[in-house]
């Protein structure tokens, strides 16, 4: 119900850009055009980062002023009309991976917990929305939701790198049912931001583990600290 108030409150009522307060426009043209994914391309850790756990990984954006302040706004603060230029970043990540054929996009599952706290599922939603935008240009997707964790987890945020990779290892598993959801497609893992990259490493590993092979990542933005173009 929270979820179903926050999308109808975010529909009706006059708001803010959500990337640089540009009065009454929910996302200003410039901030919109940061996310239109001109500079998809490829990123890898910096140095001490996830290395080969990682599959080849693509980002649409920097993790930074407008880009960072609408990712909040739609994973944090519930701006869920903020998914549609979301998806279509996450899109242009999915499509600099040139990964061909039939695309399952697999969502990064988020704790219980935090879905209740935020009232949505801001990777799912975000996968929703990049698989119509690359319906729409011609490239078969479909969103496979197959991950869920199997363990608690401790919240990412604060955490070092080397704690973010303990607290993540081993926490993700294919839900019953999941491989019959990727069959057929080439799988890429979403999410809207990486850090250090062991949130997506443990996916791929979950993946591997079920018989399922993770072709790519793709996120809407990586931490400009934290990772660099390939």
């Amino acid at each position: 119900m929270r979820g179903w108030w926050r999308e109808l409150a975010g529909l009706v009522l006059p708001a803010d850009c959500a990337g640089c307060g540009a009065a009454r426009s929910l996302l200003c043209g410039p901030c919109r055009g940061a996310l239109g994914g001109a500079g998809a391309g490829p990123v890898r850790p910096a140095a001490g980062g996830a290395g080969g756990a990682l599959p080849p990984l693509y980002a649409a954006a920097r993790y930074e002023g407008p880009v960072r302040a609408v990712v909040l706004a739609h994973k944090e603060r519930g701006a869920l009309p903020l998914a549609g230029p979301l998806g279509v970043a996450l899109a242009a990540a999915v499509s600099a991976s040139r990964t061909a054929g039939e695309l399952a996009l697999v969502p990064v599952p988020s704790a219980r917990r935090t879905l209740r706290a935020r009232g949505h599922d801001p990777a799912l939603r975000l996968a929703l929305a990049a698989s119509r935008r690359l319906r729409a240009g011609g490239t078969p997707a479909r969103v496979a939701p197959v991950l869920r964790l199997r363990r608690q987890v401790a919240d990412q945020a604060g955490l070092g790198a080397r704690e973010r990779w303990e607290n993540l290892a081993g926490a993700l598993e294919v839900r019953p049912g999941g491989m019959r959801l990727a069959a057929g497609a080439r799988i890429v893992v979403v999410d809207d931001v990486v850090t250090t990259g062991a949130t997506l490493a443990e996916a791929s590993r979950a993946l591997c583990a079920a018989g399922l092979r993770a072709r790519a990542a793709a996120v809407v933005a990586a931490a400009s600290g934290s990772f660099v173009r390939s």
